[in-house]
C-alpha cells in the first residue's frame, strides 16, 4: 500500500495526519464506545440528586445534609479531574480512560449498600471523583483522534448519545423509587454497569499526538499507519498531509506550565467558564427535585417532572452540533449561556407543571448545548503539551466550586426562599456569557484553515 507523505513527515506530523483523515470506521467505533462511557457518567451524576428525597425521608436527613453531600462530591470531582489530568500525561489517553471508568463504575456499586448518610457521602465523593475524571480524559482523546475541521460535531454527536443516560435513568427512578422502602439502591446498581466499557477497550488506540509528544515516535507512527491504512482501505487514496511543524518530544509538564501566560490566560478564562456552568447547571439539576419536593409537590411528581425536562437533554446536543463547526464557538456559548438564565429564572417563578415543564425543558435543552460546545471548544486553546493539565485544572475548579454552591443555595433558600435561589443561579450564566464575550479566544479561522485542507471523501480506489 502507499501512503502518501515520506519519512521525514511521518516523524513529527501526527496533528496534520490525522486532520486529514476521513471519518472512518476507527472513528465510529471511538464515538459508539466514548458514548457509552458518557452515557453511564450522565447516568450516575444525577443518581444523588433523585434519590435524595426518598433518602431524606428514609434516614431522617434535612435538606442541610443533603447540601454537604452534594459539596463533598464536587471536591472529589475536583481531586479526581486534575489527578486525571496528570495521570493522561503521564499514563496515557485510553490507560487513563479506562481507569476512570473502571474506577467510578465500582464507587457506584458500593454506593448500593450505603447505609447511612455518612457512608453514602464518601461514596459519593469516590464515585465523583471518577465521574469527573473521566470526563476530562475523554474530552480531550477525542479532540487528539478527531479531524479539527469536525470534532466539535462529534464531540456533541458523543453528548448527544451519552445524555441521554440522564432521562433514561430519572425514568427509571421515577418506576422504581416508589415500589418499595429499599428500591433506590436499583438506581446506583444501574449506574454501576458503565464498567461494561471495557469491551470497548481491544478496539481504541492510544493518542498518536501524546505518543509523539512522549518522543515515543515508533508507536505513534505503528498507530498512525494503522489508521491510514484503515481509512484508504475503506475510502481510496488519501492525499498527502500538510507540512510537518518541528517539535521535540517534551517530558511531563506538570504545574511549571502556570508560570507561562498562552498556558494561564485560557486556564483562567475556562475556569470561570466551567465554574459558572457547573453551579449554574448543577445548581439547577440537584437542587430542583429537593426544592421542588420542599415546596409542596409531593416526591412522586417532583422526580416525574424533573425526568421530563430533561428530555431536552439529548435534543440540545443535538442542536450544538449543527453550530459548533459552523460559528464563532465562543459567542454560540455566549447565546447559550444567556437562554439559559432567562428559561431558569422563570423556572424558579412558576408553579404550574406546564410550565415547570417547558422552562425545565429549555434549560436542559441549551444547558446540554453548552456543555457540548463548552468540550470542543476547552481543549482547543492548549498546545498537546499544555491540553490535558489544563483542561484538568479549570474542569475541576469549575466542579470544586460547587463544593460552596450547594452551601449558598441551601443558605439562599433557607434565609430568602425560593426564588431567590433561582435569581443567584441565573446570575452565574449571565456572568460566564459576560467573561466569553470580553476574553474569550476565537477559535474558528483556525478550524477554517483546516477544513479547507480536508480531503473529500474518494469514491474509488
Amino acid at each position: 500500500m502507499q501512503h502518501p507523505v515520506n519519512g521525514d513527515e511521518r516523524a513529527a506530523n501526527s496533528a496534520n495526519r490525522l486532520d486529514r483523515l476521513p471519518i472512518s470506521r476507527f472513528h465510529r467505533t471511538t464515538i459508539a464506545a466514548l458514548a457509552f462511557a458518557y452515557f453511564f457518567e450522565f447516568a450516575d451524576i444525577n443518581t444523588f440528586a433523585i434519590t435524595a428525597p426518598k433518602v431524606r425521608e428514609q434516614w431522617g436527613a434535612d435538606v442541610g445534609h443533603i447540601a454537604y453531600v452534594t459539596s463533598l462530591s464536587f471536591v472529589g470531582m475536583f481531586l479526581g479531574s486534575v489527578v486525571a489530568g496528570g495521570m493522561a500525561d503521564r499514563l496515557g489517553r485510553k490507560r487513563t480512560l479506562t481507569l476512570t471508568t473502571v474506577w467510578f463504575s465500582v464507587w457506584s456499586l458500593a454506593t448500593v449498600f450505603a447505609w447511612d448518610i455518612a457512608s453514602m457521602g464518601v461514596f459519593r465523593v469516590l464515585t465523583s471523583a471518577g465521574l469527573a475524571a473521566m470526563t476530562v480524559v475523554a474530552v480531550v482523546y477525542l479532540n487528539e483522534l478527531f479531524p479539527r475541521a469536525k470534532r466539535g460535531k462529534f464531540q456533541a454527536y458523543v453528548i448527544m448519545i451519552g445524555i441521554c443516560g440522564t432521562p433514561v435513568t430519572n425514568l427509571i427512578a421515577a418506576l422504581v423509587v416508589p415500589m418499595g422502602e429499599q428500591t433506590w439502591r436499583l438506581v446506583y446498581l444501574w449506574g454501576a454497569l458503565g464498567v461494561l466499557f471495557l469491551f470497548f477497550l481491544r478496539k481504541l488506540v492510544e493518542s498518536p499526538q501524546w505518543l509523539e509528544n512522549r518522543g515515543r515516535r515508533a508507536e505513534a507512527e505503528a498507530v498512525l499507519r494503522r489508521l491510514e491504512d484503515e481509512a484508504v482501505d475503506e475510502h481510496g487514496a488519501l492525499p498527502a498531509a500538510a507540512e510537518p511543524v518541528a517539535a521535540a518530544a517534551t517530558a511531563k509538564p506538570g504545574l511549571r506550565l502556570l508560570k507561562q501566560r498562552k498556558f494561564l490566560f485560557p486556564t483562567v478564562l475556562l475556569s470561570v467558564l466551567w465554574i459558572t456552568q457547573t453551579i449554574g447547571f448543577f445548581g439547577f439539576s440537584s437542587w430542583a427535585p429537593t426544592l421542588l419536593a420542599a415546596e409542596g409537590v409531593s416526591v412522586e411528581d417532583s422526580i416525574f417532572f424533573v425526568a421530563l425536562t430533561t428530555v431536552g437533554a439529548p435534543l440540545g446536543s443535538f442542536l450544538a452540533a449543527q453550530v459548533t463547526d459552523r460559528f464563532e464557538r465562543k459567542w454560540a456559548l455566549v447565546v447559550f449561556g444567556l437562554i439559559i438564565a432567562g428559561s431558569g429564572l422563570l423556572y424558579g417563578l412558576t408553579f404550574l407543571p406546564v410550565l415547570v415543564v417547558v422552562f425545565g425543558f429549555l434549560v436542559n435543552l441549551f444547558e446540554r448545548g453548552y456543555t457540548s460546545l463548552a468540550y470542543a471548544y476547552s481543549p482547543e486553546l492548549y498546545d498537546t503539551g499544555g491540553r490535558s493539565l489544563g483542561t484538568s485544572i479549570s474542569y475541576g475548579l469549575g466542579r470544586l466550586s460547587n463544593a460552596f454552591g450547594p452551601l449558598i443555595i441551601a443558605a439562599l433558600y433557607s434565609g430568602h426562599g425560593y426564588r431567590t435561589v433561582f435569581y443567584f443561579i441565573a446570575g452565574t450564566w449571565v456572568v460566564g456569557a459576560i467573561a466569553l464575550a470580553l476574553f474569550g479566544p476565537a477559535t474558528r479561522k483556525i478550524r477554517l484553515r483546516a477544513e479547507s485542507a480536508a480531503p473529500e471523501p474518494a469514491t474509488g480506489r
